[in-house]
């Protein structure tokens, strides 16, 4: 009996899900192509993220050589050389090596050793700069005194050091968290408690509007004007550096940092607000020391997500930080950022080549540190929301 219940229960549910169908096949239809638009983002992302590793990981695993003197063949030798070895050997690509002919390839020998001839003589020809040593720690280049971080991808002797890079995007991003929070932060505690109705309707859209600038606004405004003025009022000497770039970034975050925190704030109950001023406080001390305190975890999602788009930004730091790559903790010093890195230089980098790779490295880079600072977030959200709520 019960079976028979079951089945009967079954087959009306698919005689209306038919019914279903039949009745509104427009919404159906509609329903399908969502989730069809939506799976194909998911796909694409996740297709770049793959580009991007497939490009890098031969720097990862540490597979690319680009000393200028590695072993050198004769000519003579060339006839003992499988057509693998001989293509490895020449840096060829399989379609390169199949379209050449013999004489091609016996030029390309006599070159090998030409340039073997012509930079043997220099101790720097036999590292290499794509090693992880080299790009990480400092090296005592021909003609420098001391060990130096150097990025000079465009010389005899290719440098891939990162840490300028590194240091440069730290420098512009967190002038940009200074500037923007403590801006943002107070605009989203005044929107949410302290303003009177008619004054947020305008305050909130018109503040959230800045977001729809296009960043390479921000960077023309920056180079411009924005440059010029603050070197007057500082009084320092590189006209183009980390505390432009910076204010820049600022601007550009301000609105995402505002929007997500005052909607935390918004969200905390009213009754904390109502039970703090019928004991006597004023709406300033009950929007400081009751609302942005339950707040947290929403306000420090805020500045996480700030921080992964000033990291991320490109045409702000690419035009107004001087894109010096040098080491530097001097925020009036000019700097380079690794996205303005990637934007300056991937169309001059030969593909498939050490610099090439060495710029989707840079790239990876940037994924992983946007993911550790978002998972870095989410752990200290829910740490924040346990306590606050009194869990363990």
């Amino acid at each position: 009996m019960a079976n028979k219940e079951v089945g009967s229960k079954r087959s009306v549910g698919w005689m209306g899900l038919q019914r279903g169908h039949h009745a509104h096949p427009l919404e159906w239809i509609v329903e399908k192509g969502i989730f069809a638009v939506s799976l194909s983002a998911i796909v694409m992302i996740f297709l770049i993220f793959l580009f991007v590793a497939r490009e890098a990981l031969p720097i990862f695993f540490g597979q690319l050589n680009s000393a200028k003197v590695q072993k050198v063949m004769s000519v003579a030798e060339m006839e003992k050389l499988g057509p693998a070895e001989l293509q490895a050997y020449l840096g060829l690509t399989p379609e390169q090596y199949a379209s050449m002919d013999t004489e091609t390839k016996r030029l390309l020998m006599e070159v090998k050793l030409e340039e073997f001839k012509e930079s043997s003589q220099d101790k720097d020809a036999t590292l290499n700069t794509t090693s992880w040593r080299n790009m990480i720690l400092p090296h005592q280049w021909s003609g420098y005194s001391k060990p130096e971080y150097i990025w000079q991808p465009v010389s005899e002797i290719q440098k891939y050091n990162i840490i300028p890079l590194l240091i440069g995007s730290l420098k512009a991003t967190l002038v940009a968290l200074l500037f923007a929070v403590p801006l943002a932060l107070g605009a989203a505690i005044y929107v949410s408690q302290l303003a009177n109705a008619r004054a947020r309707e305008w305050l909130k859209p018109t503040i959230e509007l800045l977001a729809g600038i296009p960043s390479v606004v921000l960077g023309f405004f920056a180079l411009i004007v924005m440059a010029s003025v603050l070197q007057s009022v500082f009084g320092y000497q590189s006209r183009l550096n980390a505390f432009v770039a910076g204010i820049a970034l600022g601007l550009a975050i301000i609105p995402v940092v505002f929007s997500i925190a005052e909607d935390a704030l918004t969200s905390v109950p009213r009754s904390y607000t109502q039970a703090a001023l019928a004991l006597g406080s004023s709406k300033w001390q009950a929007a400081w020391k009751i609302v942005l305190p339950a707040a947290i975890p929403g306000v420090f999602a805020a500045v996480v997500l700030g921080f992964g788009r000033a990291i991320g930004e490109t045409m702000v730091v690419l035009m107004a930080s001087g894109n010096a790559s040098i080491v530097s903790w001097n925020i009036f010093d000019s700097t380079r950022t690794m996205t303005a890195t990637i934007a300056a230089e991937m169309a001059e980098a030969v593909v498939g080549g050490h610099h090439y790779r060495i710029l989707f490295m840079l790239g990876a880079l940037l994924f992983v540190v946007t993911f550790v600072s978002n998972l870095v977030g989410d752990l200290v959200i829910h740490r924040l929301k346990h306590k606050l709520e009194g869990k363990r």
